[in-house]
């Protein structure tokens, strides 16, 4: 593991453990070039994903997307840090279980606002002004307004 300070190869796992959710283990790592500790995080990932975005074009999964999406949707939200994390490893489990090769952003987009959805109403709201293209306020209260009564 290239040390992220230096640049230096030369590094050492000084303690390792799983996370809370036993879904990665998370390494204490020491650089024997500038002795700089760093944490690093070990994921099992069931296959390579490809998304492919509206625009035909296909790009890498990158996790890191899904998290900055959802952490942006619940920012500044009473939401443990935890909850967030087995909301993120749940819908990674599901992509890379879909048995696919290849994810829409759609569907992407589909299992974020479930997720949302059960654990907080405004950051469900947050991600679909985006993921839905609101673009004046009236489209905030037509969903608003779905969402609190939704036999209509």
């Amino acid at each position: 593991m290239r040390c992220p300070f230096c640049g230096n190869d030369d590094t050492q796992v000084k303690d390792s453990r799983p996370t809370e959710d036993n879904s990665a283990i998370r390494r204490r790592r020491s650089c024997n070039g500038c002795g700089a500790r760093f944490t690093t995080f070990e994921r099992v990932q069931l296959r390579e994903l490809t998304v492919a975005k509206k625009s035909g074009k296909k790009v890498p999964f990158e996790r890191v997307k899904l998290e900055r999406s959802v952490n942006l949707a619940l920012r500044k939200r009473p939401i443990e840090e935890n909850r967030i994390d087995l909301l993120i490893n749940g819908i990674v489990r599901q992509l890379e279980s879909l048995g696919e090769a290849e994810v829409q952003t759609e569907q992407i987009g589909k299992l974020i606002m479930e997720g949302l959805k059960n654990m907080d109403t405004v950051a469900y709201v947050r991600y679909a002004s985006v993921y839905k293209d609101f673009r004046e306020a009236q489209d905030f209260e037509k969903f608003v307004e779905q969402i609190a009564d939704p036999q209509e």
